[in-house]
């Protein structure tokens, strides 16, 4: 055989082995095989001896950080040392000008995780790529289906069988091993992108549990968080649903109102009757921040109508706070954005000032109407009527608890940071919707605050007309 002829050969049988699986493993194919899969366990083994020399290095940094921060501290902890000592004066400028810049921009730390990603980069190669991860997320669907397994004994790690309401143990492991959160998502976002919401349902109701479990808590190694498991969650359960309630629908509203043409505002319909909608990042982070700081020197605890007066009660926790449009240009704009959206006339003695709550340990208020329901209301003082609409603004997240819920309709509205609820407290008849009764759940874990714009009957005679029929 020719030199010619040898080399051919040569590089025939190194482009059957790039192609060989056994060679090289196929990227994709990782979950088909157990074998496959125990192949995997080396490349991790490096990748935990990468994280290990990582982890050492950023010990030493923080080592080093520690001691900076005592000194300093050790400095500013001794009320006697004389700034007028010219040897002290001398190291503050120093650690001020040179000190800080050093500690700051320190290479170290981008150093440690550059050795930490190059050794990754050199690995991934050897790791088993997305389609591997769909694999197997698709493989405990299919294993949920035949053997009729408990989506939530899964993620505790045990495999039983589940028929009406009897329970059998299919297998009891040595080691209980337990899905996270982020796990849990995982499986359910597979399903999710694939439109099966069948399968995407428990899974994501699961991770939702653990999150909450967890009060939100994000992990390092987590790609999801909280929010984005009840995101698609939500979506996943409109999905089966719009079908057979076709007329509660999401959308971009803008009222027909050249003001929100440029930005219309995502609108989700919650309930028909009563009329409550959802309007999404009704606000922007500044504007929520704005509003709370503008109203916490002034918050005071809050009161109910009690005949002609109001008074605090232990049925309702929280302080509160009237803001004037005059308290701030970008209060004004709010009220402009609440008239486009609703079509309704919000200034005095339309409307009542901004109210900002924000609620204690535990803070509630339990279930009420928003309008009068006596003559004597202390309401009926601006001589604008009744309050005929609500529109409540989110302006915090909370890890649990605090929803809105509407008790004789029986559904709530969780805290969406953000976000404005809407609805209507009076028929078109004037009459009190009773429908409306609705309570503030008490807030197990977070710091809820809302803001409230109450709109009255008059002014907005040809924005709502009226009606003598009992269903408008």
């Amino acid at each position: 055989m020719g030199s010619v002829a040898r080399l051919a050969a040569v590089l025939a049988v190194l482009a059957l082995r790039a192609g060989d699986p056994v060679g090289a493993a196929a990227r994709g194919d990782t979950f088909s095989a157990l074998t496959s899969v125990a192949r995997a366990l080396a490349p991790e083994r490096r990748l935990l001896g990468l994280l290990r020399r990582y982890l050492r290095g950023e010990e030493a940094r923080l080592r080093d950080l520690t001691r900076f921060y005592d000194k300093v501290v050790s400095l500013h902890e001794d009320s006697e040392t004389p700034v007028s000592n010219p040897l002290l004066a001398f190291t503050l400028i120093k650690r001020l000008q040179s000190d800080w810049r050093n500690v700051v921009h320190s290479l170290e730390a981008s150093e440690n995780i550059r050795a930490l990603k190059d050794g990754y980069e050199n690995v991934e190669q050897d790791l088993p790529a997305f389609e591997d991860l769909e694999g197997a997320a698709r493989a405990l669907m299919r294993l949920q289906d035949v053997y009729m397994l408990n989506v939530k004994g899964l993620a505790r790690g045990v495999f039983q069988r589940v028929t009406g309401s009897a329970v059998t143990d299919l297998y009891n492991p040595r080691r209980l091993f337990s899905l996270t959160a982020d796990d849990c998502f995982q499986v359910g976002k597979v399903a999710y992108d694939m439109g099966d919401y069948y399968h995407a349902i428990p899974w994501l109701e699961e991770s939702v549990s653990l999150f909450r479990g967890s009060y939100g808590e994000w992990n390092t190694e987590d790609e999801a968080s909280l929010e984005d498991a009840l995101d698609h969650l939500a979506f996943a359960y409109f999905q089966p649903t719009h079908y057979q309630t076709p007329s509660l629908h999401c959308s971009y509203e803008t009222s027909s109102n050249p003001y929100l043409l440029l930005q219309p505002v995502r609108k989700e319909v919650i309930h028909l009757e009563p009329y409550v909608v959802l309007y999404h990042d009704f606000v922007s982070d500044l504007e929520a921040q704005k509003i709370r700081g503008l109203a916490e020197p002034w918050l005071q605890r809050s009161v109910v109508a009690s005949g002609e007066k109001q008074l605090p009660v232990e049925y309702r926790i929280s302080k509160s706070a009237w803001l004037k449009d005059t308290a701030d240009p970008m209060l004004v704009t709010l009220d402009h954005r609440i008239a486009a959206l609703t079509g309704l006339d919000v200034q005095p003695p339309y409307a009542e000032y901004l109210q900002v709550v924000n609620y204690g340990i535990g803070g509630h208020y339990e279930p009420h109407f928003d309008h009068a329901t006596s003559p004597s209301s202390p309401l009926y003082r601006m001589k604008s009527g009744n309050r005929v609409a609500t529109f409540m603004i989110y302006l915090s997240s909370v890890e649990a608890g605090g929803a809105t819920a509407f008790i004789y309709a029986n559904f709530s509205v969780p805290v969406v940071k953000n976000a404005a609820l809407f609805w209507w407290n009076l028929h078109r008849s004037g009459e009190g919707d009773s429908d409306t009764l609705h309570a503030a759940c008490p807030v197990l874990v977070g710091d809820k605050w809302v803001a409230n714009k109450w709109i009255h009957e008059y002014g907005q005679e040809f924005r709502r007309p009226c009606s003598s029929s009992p269903g408008d």
